[in-house]
């Protein structure tokens, strides 16, 4: 068989091609699916090593299995289907392998030493100073978004401004904010 039949051949007789020993024809099915198939278990948070050992071991169970795909389903529908699979038992493996210690255990608290929260303290300290730099008519507006997170919707409420009011100028004031902590609170 010349290579455009390959190329030209649908998925059916490829597997008929393969199944009769034509193993160029099972290359070609490979190449049609591998890249997709390497695809979806990069987006599902696979490492590459990972993701190439699964590739191999979806396309030997498919291999294996080639007497036992139906042609109702589409031959994509089947390989894929058998990678989701491979994929799952690959996930079961990897959980079975994480000790019982490690699977019940708390996270470690994340309190702060007081290293921390003195410079932390330090830190608001000099943003409320910078704050104390805007004009006042931002000062307000980014006091209550920023530091008592207030929405946009309860600001207009509050201040009665129009929503446009309240966005333009808290946006100005953020870009003020910004200018100060650059220069170090310089007006």
């Amino acid at each position: 068989m010349e290579i455009a039949d390959y190329i030209i051949s649908d998925d059916t007789h490829l597997v008929e091609l393969s199944l009769g020993g034509d193993q160029i024809a099972f290359e070609y099915l490979f190449n049609r699916y591998g890249d997709a198939i390497r695809r979806l278990f990069l987006q599902r948070s696979t490492s590459a090593a990972d993701t190439e050992d699964l590739l191999q071991e979806t396309f030997i169970k498919v291999y294996i299995n080639l007497h036992r795909y139906s042609s109702e389903f589409t031959f994509g529908q089947w390989v894929y289907t058998i990678a989701r699979n491979t994929h799952i038992d690959f996930e079961r493996r990897r959980q079975e392998d994480i000790s019982i210690d490690e699977k019940f255990s708390s996270p470690v608290a994340c309190t702060p030493s007081p290293e921390d929260n003195l410079i932390s303290q330090q830190q608001r300290t000099q943003i409320e100073s910078y704050i104390e730099c805007l004009p006042e008519q931002y000062r307000r507006l980014f006091a209550m978004r920023f530091m008592e997170d207030y929405s946009y919707d309860e600001i207009a409420e509050a201040l009665h401004l129009p929503m446009g009011t309240v966005k333009t100028q808290i946006h100005r004031a953020r870009e003020r904010m910004c200018a100060l902590i650059k220069k170090g609170g310089i007006k």
